[in-house]
């Protein structure tokens, strides 16, 4: 090799290395509207099934304990009856409340929030520890109702019949997520859409790039070596463009939650997932 070629061949070398986000090809389904299950390995996905030894099983195990818990004031079941009965709820979250929680200073104005927001809100109303919605407790409750709605539709719409306030909030709240994830970030400069929309089914070092759909979660990454929510995963992109955080709870995850949800509107929730 000459001195010229080794020069070249170094150069593309390093910068290789210094891409953590260079795509390479592989053999992987590429349709925009398959889940995240359809891009694990057959090892992943083995486990995934197997309700004995999947990890996903010990969180929904604590999430059915807790629903039943009256240690510290009424349970879950105290209000709602048998998890079953609140099976369509996971699926129309994030919505727009107005009662006054932990999370919204006033009780007037209206908010989004999603499913594990709701969870803690409900604990704190019911005289609980007021969680934060990335709590062991939450996430566990979280999985359950997730895992009660496997083979619903998601459907997150606006409700027709409220106030225009509301209706104009959470509006706003989609164009920002929509804006948000074409929007370039961090010092990789890349937005959503470049990995989510046009490079579905290509390699991204160890991962192959999903459509990004939020139809598993609650999931297990192997990884974190426990159960994240939507907003830690949104937050990991964020890390992986060396972008500056949002901090936790920001309206921004929620805007971002809300355009996925609907973005995926019609696919079925698959309940609480593992991912690597």
């Amino acid at each position: 090799m000459s001195a010229n070629a080794a020069r070249v061949f170094y150069r593309l070398w390093f910068l290789a290395l210094a891409l953590p986000c260079s795509l390479w090809a592989a053999e992987w389904p590429t349709s925009a509207k398959l889940s995240g299950n359809d891009f694990l390995t057959p090892g992943l996905l083995k486990l995934q099934n197997d309700a004995q030894n999947s990890p996903v099983s010990l969180w929904l195990d604590k999430g059915a304990a807790l629903w039943v818990d009256t240690s510290s004031g009424p349970s879950c079941q105290s209000c709602h009856g048998a998890v079953e009965t609140l099976k369509k709820s996971a699926p129309s979250f994030p919505r727009i409340t107005r009662g006054k929680s932990a999370y919204k200073a006033s009780a007037s104005a209206p908010a989004l929030i999603n499913l594990e927001d709701q969870i803690a809100a409900c604990s704190a109303r019911g005289g609980r520890e007021a969680f934060k919605a990335e709590e062991d407790e939450v996430l566990a409750l979280s999985a359950l109702l997730h895992n009660a709605a496997k083979g619903l539709p998601i459907e997150v719409k606006m409700d027709v019949k409220a106030p225009a306030e509301d209706t104009a909030h959470w509006q706003a709240s989609l164009s920002r997520g929509a804006q948000l994830f074409s929007t370039r970030l961090g010092r990789i400069n890349l937005a959503c859409v470049h990995c989510h929309d046009q490079n579905v089914g290509r390699q991204m070092r160890l991962d192959v790039v999903s459509p990004g759909h939020p139809t598993g979660f609650p999931i297990y990454r192997m990884t974190w070596q426990r159960l994240g929510s939507v907003e830690r995963r949104l937050r990991a992109c964020y890390s992986g463009v060396q972008a500056v955080l949002p901090l936790p709870a920001d309206a921004d995850l929620r805007n971002l939650e809300l355009y996925l949800k609907v973005r995926a509107n019609g696919m079925l929730i698959e309940g609480p997932s593992i991912r690597r």
